[in-house]
């Protein structure tokens, strides 16, 4: 049987597993021991162990815990609704000034926040009332909040990257800062789609007639302060030398307690309902990337990545018409798979390939990172519309589909930036690298 033979049984078994609902971690442990032990040999189950071990020992884990503490923390502090505000009052002037400022909002929580849901459902709890109270469409106001919540795995710090640091051997440092430029700049063109949208349809976005005072946008930009102030600290710790990601996480949680506590919003309560989620979510994580870890292990002694890849590279085209392809693919995946699914099991197949063309392991992070924004928005899966759907009273997922899909064309956008100038990307890392 062929690799591409071997492939397909690998996701059909996997399909047929997760159609139980089974979680997507077990679900691809289970198919991959099952597969070891047919394909390769039952005694290599004991190194799947081994490799299980090793990773989770792995000291770069320590930062997935710090970072997600610091998100949850800062989320039941209430610093959303301060958040919005200052980004509401600042863009007061430009067409679905409202809309704009949950997405700029959203992009200054991610870079303390590593987690699209955190972040859609930190400021879009406030931000969607707010806006639907001021009269605009419920589409716009969702998927304004839907897009600028993806922003929260791109911006660093980010656990997908992570993810994809992990299974790709990258480094953790040089993608967190390859994120920084693509994710501001993605930022700005989901801004301009919702100025496009509020042009087109003015009834969508009605102007605020209220004219704040300059005293007014400087007092709401200085409740912020301390979070702008602890995403620069994390990130210029990072960029610097001065500090490991895991340091740097060890930082940023401390300073989203210290934020907490000044804002008197630290009680025993919320410090235990964080520490809880802290432990669910990162349990998630570790278990969603030890069946990864398994899976890479089957479909490598498979021969699959080697295969796809003297695949794509033997086709009669171009380096950038073959991304143009592997992205094709990312983006009909990910209608139907979570972001942390494509990350551990599609980008051990195509990395390879990736890497044969020349492109750099950082700047394919991006773009894949990009791709789980996508997959996050898109339906009948994305996860970030049943998010907003469950958190904002009176909304149903038809409203959050169809205002979300239109920001797929500016991801889109930034895709191809980036695959037409990569130095959007690169250019941090690569100064990073040569101030060493």
């Amino acid at each position: 049987m062929g690799a591409f033979g071997s492939f397909g049984i690998f996701l059909l078994c996997l399909l047929l597993l997760l159609a139980t609902r089974a979680p997507v971690g077990i679900a691809l442990a289970t198919v991959a021991m099952i597969g070891t032990s047919i394909f390769v040999s039952p005694g290599a189950l004991s190194q799947l162990a081994s490799s299980a071990f090793s990773l989770s020992s792995n000291f770069i884990l320590v930062v997935v815990p710090l970072f997600i503490l610091m998100g949850e923390i800062l989320s039941a502090s209430g610093i959303g609704a301060s958040l919005f505000r200052a980004a509401e009052l600042w863009f007061r002037k430009l067409p679905g000034a409202l809309a704009i400022g949950t997405i700029w909002a959203c992009a200054i929580f991610g870079s303390v926040c590593g987690s699209s849901p955190v972040t859609a459902t930190t400021i879009g709890s406030m931000a969607i009332p707010e806006m639907v109270r001021r009269g605009y469409h419920k589409s716009l106001a969702l998927g304004a909040t839907a897009a600028g919540g993806t922003l929260g795995i791109l911006i660093p710090p980010s656990i997908s990257m992570i993810v994809y640091g992990v299974i790709t051997d990258t480094s953790i440092g040089h993608l967190f800062m390859a994120g920084i430029i693509p994710g501001l700049m993605l930022a700005f063109l989901l801004s301009l789609t919702v100025v496009a949208i509020a042009k087109r349809n003015p009834d969508w976005a009605p102007p605020v007639t209220e004219i704040p005072t300059s005293g007014e946008k400087w007092r709401a930009l200085g409740a912020v302060v301390p979070v702008i102030l602890l995403a620069a600290l994390v990130i210029g710790s990072i960029y610097s030398g001065a500090a490991t990601p895991t340091e740097a996480g060890a930082v940023g949680a401390a300073g989203a307690l210290l934020i907490a506590l000044a804002m008197r919003k630290l009680s025993f309560a919320v410090l235990n309902r964080s520490l809880q989620k802290t432990v669910r979510t990162t349990a998630m994580f570790l278990l969603l990337l030890t069946g990864g870890l398994f899976s890479s292990y089957l479909l490598a002694r498979l021969g699959i990545p080697q295969a796809m890849s003297d695949f794509l590279t033997g086709l009669p085209l171009p380096g950038w018409a073959i991304v143009g392809l592997i992205n094709i693919m990312l983006l009909i995946l990910g209608m139907f798979m979570d972001p942390g699914s494509i990350v551990v099991i599609v980008i051990p197949i195509f990395i390879k390939t990736i890497l044969t063309l020349g492109y750099s392991p950082v700047w394919f992070g991006v773009v894949v990172t990009i791709q789980s924004e996508i997959a996050a928005i898109t339906p009948p899966v994305g996860f970030n519309l049943f998010v907003l759907k469950s958190v904002v009273p009176g909304v149903n997922l038809h409203d959050v589909a169809r205002g979300s899909v239109i920001f797929v064309i500016p991801m889109l956008c930034a895709i191809v930036l980036l695959t037409v100038f990569p130095q959007i990307a690169t250019f941090l890392p690569d100064l990073l690298l040569s101030k060493k």
